[in-house]
């Protein structure tokens, strides 16, 4: 079974290695929608995969490092693409959720990225 989290996240970034006539390469912001899946069997006697606010509590240290922040000045997001970021809360999570399955990021309504550790 899998459980999943949404959370929101307001940031702004630019994407350094692009050309310079890429609208992406100057400073913009995006609302993303990141996604936290955690994948396993139904715990009998718990009756939980994972308890939901566990996701919350170890999310919660990775929202106050990205939320209302230039992706661009923090280690590891010095190319923030979304690629990239699916990967950086990826590692910040695995450590503490051994079942992660899935980070996926939404920038708008239309376009998406998933990452499963691969």
């Amino acid at each position: 079974m899998i459980v999943y989290k949404e959370y929101y996240i307001n940031s702004a970034r630019f994407l350094p290695k692009l050309d310079n006539s890429h609208i992406c390469s100057n400073l913009h912001g995006h609302t993303y929608n990141i996604k936290v899946s955690v994948k396993g069997p139904v715990n009998p006697n718990t009756g939980f995969v994972i308890d939901a606010f566990d996701i919350d509590k170890y999310f919660a240290k990775v929202h106050k490092e990205i939320d209302h922040k230039l992706l661009n000045e923090i280690k590891g997001l010095e190319n923030p693409t979304s690629e990239n970021i699916c990967v950086f809360v990826w590692k910040k999570l695995i450590k503490h959720l051994p079942n992660l399955h899935e980070i996926e990021i939404k920038e708008n309504n239309v376009t998406g990225f998933i990452y499963s550790g691969d």
